[in-house]
């Protein structure tokens, strides 16, 4: 028998969500059955949230940029929730290593970006903002 490989079946999945069960059922070997009981008990774990698509921002006249944030310790989940109502925010991520916070947004002009860069830096409790404007993605 063989076994459907749950981190195998995220790349593909990864790579192409809308793939058909029949292709995946393929790869591995296994009925279209075996694959979408395995995806439905993934998704009912929670390891799979959602389906999404991937942008192509130039096509649409956008640019992506991730900014690197830190605060002070005191400010920082306040910090955190309003972020996560700004409209600017696409994706915002707790790290380690340079930034304590790192923010994905789409803009459509420089000026923009800059505009909301000010708007972090005049945060209470911010202390260092670190803008990259991403030119391509390469995988």
């Amino acid at each position: 028998m063989v076994r459907i490989s749950n981190l195998e079946l995220l790349r593909i999945l990864k790579e192409n969500s809308r793939i058909p069960f029949v292709k995946i059922a393929k790869i591995f070997g296994v009925s279209e059955t075996a694959v979408r009981k395995r995806i439905r008990k993934l998704e009912k774990e929670g390891i799979i949230k959602k389906y999404t698509i991937e942008v192509n921002l130039k096509k649409i006249g956008l640019e992506m940029a991730l900014i690197g944030m830190d605060t002070k310790p005191e400010y920082y989940i306040s910090t955190i929730e309003k972020l996560k109502e700004m409209d600017e925010v696409v994706n915002l991520y707790a790290s380690s290593g340079d930034h304590m916070i790192m923010i994905e947004c789409w803009f459509k002009s420089s000026e923009k970006l800059r505009k909301f860069i000010k708007t972090l830096e005049s945060m209470e409790g911010v202390t260092r903002v670190c803008p990259a404007i991403i030119l391509e993605k390469i995988k």
